[in-house]
């Protein structure tokens, strides 16, 4: 399948619009007023005038922030072309090229006097990492057409310093953080320079031969335990493990190598079933920001970090494209909905970096102007001391449309749901447009118009998500027939045609696996690809979601609006002790009853997780217990 860039489609309306605009008027100055305030930015200035290290501010990977915000800004300019933005974006890209040595290398942390030498804390010091979201930045510039701009010569000359450095007779290490993997295989690609290709898979080869030093953790945490085409399962820190499977994958796919895509896909089964939250979440270790084992999946301790959630939608995007299955579509949208979605706030300022799955404390709003220290912050702050996650944010949203179809000598996919316009060639040349309305996912139908068709055979193909157990397809106002999960390919279509797709998004109680200890007994809501929370400001007479027992004989329905639950809240005695015999009746008391009364019966309303915390501070739970 061949990605469609964002000149061949657009996203008009709905969910993720608001959010691309939010994203455009928003959180781009935002994110730019703190690299500037908090000196991130300032730091290539000093880099150019003898600043450094003294007036250095920042975590050695801060640069990297800078990166992504210029990603974010070429892929917004290319979404909606404004002067002011493009005006900002130059001046932050001459910065930049000011620090740049004459040997390609570019770093505010290392390499000059009082510094540390380059390249000395290969496991630690993130230069490569940092070089590879320059490049990253670049590779959104040029794939919209500036292949000439001065970031793409910048980054160019940043990659071939590396390959210089790093190549075969070269330095032998790897980054402690991966990412330059990924970085050189996609500007490899768009510039046609094999050599930046070659080096993308000297780095994923060398990989898992204890390369770098050991640490407490070990050496999976930056998966150097392993290599990657040996490798059962994603493990170590949960970024570094997605960015390493990305990168891995744009290696094969250019190199032919199907059996490093195979290895690839073999770790993403597992890892999928057995190492992902219910939102799409990975990471469940707080001190390493790491997988745990299989099925440790605890709900309070999620980390979920919210660029985990961003390089696991590039795993399974590239796999998509690769393999064609529709589970990596439905893993997209679940992440992209119920955890890429929940980090920002509605206004755009302020953002999770963790993304737990129970609250239980309601959290502390954190001040505006204030840097927070934890990453687990138990509200959205503007800015964190390791503010990897809001310019992740920020460039994931401004190229969400890339995301949404696809097309391959067949016809047209889609793969995503949004108002949208898509304006696309199919690899015969042959011209294919069609305009999608829908008001997804408030609603499961999904109405799509032929604008132009090929003139020869083509089909139009469209994903019926796994969370849906039920759907129905019509074309040009025919019969209307059942079609179940998977894809549906509807052929020939011409000018003009409908095709209409309703999808069921009935609220669903979900059960876990029984061997994630940690919510057994416990039940989740899922309406349509939204996961569900309940939030103590929606329980009667001030109860914490602790105090919520929800009944799973009747299933959750919508009312008002809203999908509500039915349940009681306990009152829970004082004790001494927490552990009472299994026969002790007082052990929990109803509320509204006698001790051993049947309680009251409340219809709970529930709230989509991506919008929790926007009411101000509450406690909350995905899972919800049944006894």
């Amino acid at each position: 399948m061949r990605p469609l860039g964002l000149d061949e489609v657009r996203i008009t309306g709905g969910f993720w619009a608001q959010r691309q605009e939010t994203n455009a008027s928003a959180t781009l100055a935002h994110i730019e007023h703190w690299l500037e305030r908090e000196g991130w930015l300032p730091n290539f200035d000093l880099a150019v005038h003898g600043g450094l290290p003294e007036g250095r501010r920042g975590r050695e990977f801060s640069d990297s922030e800078v990166y992504k915000l210029l990603e974010a800004m070429a892929w917004e300019l290319a979404r909606e072309p404004d002067a002011a933005l493009e005006a900002r974006f130059d001046a932050i890209v001459r910065r930049v090229a000011a620090a740049q040595e004459t040997d390609g290398y570019v770093s505010t942390m290392f390499g000059r006097p009082g510094q540390g030498e380059r390249y000395s804390d290969l496991e630690w010091g993130h230069e490569l990492y940092c070089q590879g979201h320059l490049m990253q930045a670049a590779v959104a510039r040029a794939r919209t057409g500036h292949l000439d701009d001065l970031l793409v010569r910048v980054a160019r000359r940043s990659a071939d310093h590396v390959c210089a450095t790093f190549g075969p007779d070269g330095n032998p290490g790897v980054c402690g953080h991966a990412e330059v993997e990924v970085a050189l295989a996609e500007l490899g690609r768009v510039l046609d320079e094999p050599r930046y290709v070659r080096q993308a898979a000297l780095f994923v080869e060398r990989r898992g031969h204890a390369t770098l030093a050991d640490i407490e953790w070990g050496r999976s945490y930056y998966q150097d335990d392993v290599p990657v085409r040996d490798a059962e399962v994603f493990r170590g820190h949960a970024v570094r493990a997605n960015y390493l499977a990305a990168g891995a994958i744009d290696v094969g796919v250019e190199t032919d190598d199907d059996a490093l895509v195979a290895a690839v896909a073999r770790q993403w089964d597992r890892t999928h079933a057995a190492r992902t939250y219910v939102t799409g979440g990975q990471g469940s270790h707080h001190q390493d920001e790491a997988f745990g084992e299989d099925f440790v999946l605890p709900p309070d301790r999620a980390y979920s970090e919210t660029c985990a959630g961003v390089g696991s939608v590039m795993v399974a995007w590239r796999l998509l494209l690769a393999q064609g299955h529709p589970r990596y579509a439905d893993a997209v949208e679940r992440t992209l909905f119920n955890v890429v979605a929940t980090s920002p706030a509605h206004d755009g300022r302020a953002f999770y970096y963790a993304n737990t799955l129970h609250q239980r404390v309601p959290g502390e709003t954190p001040a505006p102007d204030a840097v927070s220290k934890r990453a687990e912050s138990s509200l959205r702050a503007p800015w964190f001391d390791v503010s990897c996650c809001p310019p992740n944010v920020a460039r994931t949203f401004a190229s969400l449309a890339g995301y949404l179809a696809t097309v391959d000598d067949g016809g047209l996919q889609l793969h995503q749901y949004a108002s949208s316009e898509i304006r696309a060639a199919l690899p015969s040349g042959e011209r294919v447009a069609v305009d999608v309305e829908t008001r997804y996912p408030t609603e499961g139908r999904v109405r799509v118009t032929v604008v132009e068709a090929p003139g020869s055979r083509w089909a139009l193909t469209l994903r019926v998500p796994a969370w849906s157990p039920t759907a129905s397809l019509r074309v040009d106002g025919g019969v209307e027939r059942r079609v179940p999960a998977g894809v549906v390919a509807v052929p020939d279509l011409r000018a003009g045609s409908v095709v209409e797709l309703d999808l069921d998004m009935s609220p669903r109680f979900l059960h876990p696996d029984d061997r994630i200890d940690a919510v057994r007994g416990c039940v989740a809501v899922q309406r349509g690809p939204e996961v569900l929370c309940v939030e103590s400001v929606d329980l009667p007479d001030g109860h914490d979601v602790a105090d919520l027992r929800v009944d799973p004989s009747v299933p959750p329905r919508e009312a008002d609006g809203r999908v509500v639950v039915r349940g009681v809240v306990v009152d829970h005695r004082v004790r001494t002790w927490p552990y009472v015999p299994v026969d002790d009746a007082d052990a929990r008391e109803p509320v509204g009853a006698p001790a051993g009364g049947d309680g009251m019966v409340h219809d709970i309303a529930l709230v989509p997780y991506h919008d929790w915390a926007n009411r101000g501070p509450s406690t909350m739970r995905v899972w919800m217990p049944t006894r």
